[in-house]
């Protein structure tokens, strides 16, 4: 389930992007030309992302499992 939580902020991370520049564009203020020269830093963050995940994911699948203390609430 954290997973599709993590894809669903993702998405909604690039459509708030994506509404910001068009709405800077309205101001006449010139986003694309911006985007377009820092593309390449969207690429560095998603990969960092995907890394920093990745070994949270593989650290969390590794660790022992939490035992039960039987103590009920």
């Amino acid at each position: 389930m954290a997973k599709k939580y993590r894809d669903s902020l993702i998405w909604g991370f690039i459509l708030i992007v994506i509404g910001v520049v068009f709405l800077l564009e309205q101001f006449d203020i010139d986003a694309w030309d911006t985007l377009w020269r820092l593309w390449p830093l969207i690429l560095v963050v998603w990969g960092a992302m995907k890394i920093y995940f990745g070994l949270r994911d593989k650290a969390e699948k590794s660790a022992p499992p939490a035992r039960d203390s039987g103590h009920e609430i």
